[in-house]
């Protein structure tokens, strides 16, 4: 008997004595094929991922609508005459159109008249107003050049100056606050997307360990007759990223139909105050395609983060059983 046969014979009774199977049982496989436990995970990694793309969808609905919010406002500013004794109304709101008009970097200025200016008031005053009985202050809209505005003091000074009772705001204060607001949405979305990745990761490094522990005899069977970390910590690897995948993928999908449904739902509903309400705020709730195109680029990152965590947790345990075996030995 050559010696390739006798380390070949040993070599079988060593895997047989240690892992309790013979040559005619078919082998545990490295890496424990779909159960409970798998399913959990991909079930985990879903919700996960449900969350953080509900959270790159905010994000990126929240930054697209103040955008379109500042764009709005910085289109247009108000003036607005005060009432005072002595003040002709009609003549005051003339003047301010007048000067508005012949003011460079201004396309545009329009009287809001008394019904448009009776509607606004509607909801706390009620309706059948005589403006001309109210101390109610009224609005001059100005639509302004973006690429070039006009020097708002120096149209602030002479609006002053023609009308005393007239105030121009510029809507910086809001432009300023709206800015302000999409930062931290931004900021806290970023942090909760942290969180959840976190929590991803120490997920799979658990379910690594689960699997290795269940499968520890085979491992380390394999481990010492000379099968190379890298090929286990593949197994793993592979195992693990179809996982990553199908729970990652089953979570973005599920965000993605939500928010694709909300949408439907606020163009199809479009005269109850409810849809109005969330229309006002978010437009047609479409995150657009920078919303998708995140939820994408979150399914492979979640994936792939699932294989790599996977992978590392499997050669730093290899690399622990070569420091514990030889003080064992």
């Amino acid at each position: 008997m050559t010696d390739l046969a006798e380390r070949w014979l040993d070599l079988r009774e060593f895997v047989e004595r240690t892992t309790g199977l013979t040559r005619r049982e078919r082998p545990a496989p490295i890496v424990p094929p779909a159960n409970v436990a798998g399913r959990a995970l991909m079930t985990v990694i879903a919700i996960m991922t449900f969350l953080a793309s509900l959270t790159v969808g905010a994000v990126t609905l929240v930054s697209d609508t103040a955008g379109q919010w500042q764009s709005d406002i910085s289109r247009e500013i108000t003036v607005q005459v005060m009432p005072d004794d002595g003040v002709d109304m009609a003549a005051a709101l003339q003047t301010v159109q007048t000067i508005a008009n012949g003011t460079p970097g201004i396309t545009g200025a329009s009287v809001l008249d008394d019904a448009a200016t009776g509607r606004l008031l509607q909801p706390w005053l009620g309706t059948g107003l005589d403006l001309d009985e109210l101390p109610v202050p009224r609005l001059v809209i100005i639509a302004i050049d973006g690429d070039s505005p006009p020097d708002f003091a120096a149209f602030a000074a002479q609006l002053t100056a023609a009308v005393p009772s007239a105030l121009l705001d510029d809507h910086r204060a809001w432009v300023s606050r709206l800015v302000t607001m999409a930062r931290a949405m931004v900021i806290a979305g970023l942090a909760v997307l942290t969180l959840v990745l976190v929590a991803t990761v120490l997920t799979v490094i658990f379910a690594t360990r689960g699997a290795m522990a269940g499968n520890r005899q085979i491992i380390e069977v394999l481990h010492f007759v000379g099968a190379r970390s890298g090929f286990i910590a593949g197994e793993f690897q592979g195992h693990f990223l179809r996982l990553g995948l199908f729970g990652a993928l089953g979570g973005g999908l599920a965000a993605l139909f939500l928010f694709a449904l909300m949408g439907l739902w606020t163009r199809t509903n479009q005269a109850t105050p409810e849809a109005d309400q969330i229309s006002a705020l978010f437009g047609s709730f479409s995150i657009g395609w920078t919303g998708y195109v995140g939820v994408v680029v979150l399914i492979a990152t979640i994936g792939g983060l699932t294989a790599f965590t996977s992978r590392i947790t499997v050669m730093r345990q290899l690399a622990a059983i070569d420091m514990i075996s030889p003080v064992e030995g």
